[in-house]
């Protein structure tokens, strides 16, 4: 039983994973840190869960990390902030790399750790209020562990504005940059934006989906060289002769829905 995380999952095996540190606007600290690992690493293991939507209680995102976990870093010897950051890469490797499909959902304010998290997920919708700040550097730090992911979601030259300035960003500056995928007007439209998602996710293969996944880290920032075309050949030489490709392409020629779609998603 997490204290700083909630989990669901429904009927049709979509798991709702809650950020529940609302008193302190849901800052990262390490107890935060070490149970949505093992939330994340449980949900991978549980071949039911088909995708996963990542939310937050009370009226913010992600504050960031928590203040009172940085000021014992600042208390602490190197190689104990060493241990510490890389619990959160592994936190947010995790994310990154999950099989299933991800979805942010994002409301209010997001800092720091927060548009870490953001980046790791697939989608990202967030409501007209919300907005974004990368602080680091006005507090004498910069983004390490969380900027790969970053910089990977916006691109070196957001990077080096937001990075910079710390500026705030709106939520139509977060969409124009690539960090939120759609803005909602409210938490309404936010869920039937999500809905949306979840439904046309749901008609396809859940091993395609994975695949698919691992595709894009494979080859995002690579050559197109010789090694990357004997590469995607070889994958799909071999999703050709998985069940579900199979299946997928029968019921299609078949005009018929493929067997995956029985969970009713």
């Amino acid at each position: 039983m997490s204290d700083t995380t909630s989990c669901s999952i429904d009927r049709r095996g979509v798991a709702t994973v809650t950020l529940n540190r609302p008193d302190v606007c849901n800052a990262m600290d390490e107890i935060m840190i070490a149970e949505l690992t093992a939330t994340l690493t449980a949900l991978r293991l549980n071949s039911e869960v088909r995708m996963l939507i990542l939310a937050a209680s009370g009226s913010c995102f992600s504050s960031g990390s928590d203040l009172k976990w940085m000021k014992r870093g600042a208390l602490a010897d190197p190689n104990h902030n060493f241990e510490d950051a890389l619990r959160l890469a592994r936190l947010l490797r995790t994310l990154d790399r999950l099989p299933i499909p991800t979805i942010a959902r994002v409301h209010g304010p997001a800092l720091g750790v927060g548009l870490g998290i953001i980046s790791c997920c697939d989608l990202a919708v967030c409501t007209k209020d919300a907005w974004f700040s990368i602080p680091e550097t006005r507090l004498g730090l910069i983004p390490a562990v969380v900027g790969p992911y970053i910089i990977s979601r916006i691109g070196s030259t957001a990077a080096r504005r937001y990075f910079l300035t710390a500026e705030k960003m709106n939520s139509a500056t977060a969409c124009k940059i690539g960090l939120i995928h759609e803005e909602a007007h409210d938490l309404t439209g936010m869920d039937a934006q999500i809905e949306c998602w979840v439904n046309e996710i749901g008609q396809n293969s859940p091993h395609a989906l994975a695949a698919a996944k691992r595709l894009i880290t494979s080859v995002d920032h690579r050559p197109i060289d010789d090694a990357m075309i004997s590469d995607t050949a070889h994958r799909i030489a071999h999703i050709r002769t998985h069940e579900e490709a199979q299946e997928g392409v029968n019921a299609f020629l078949e005009q018929r829905a493929p067997y995956w779609l029985s969970a009713a998603i």
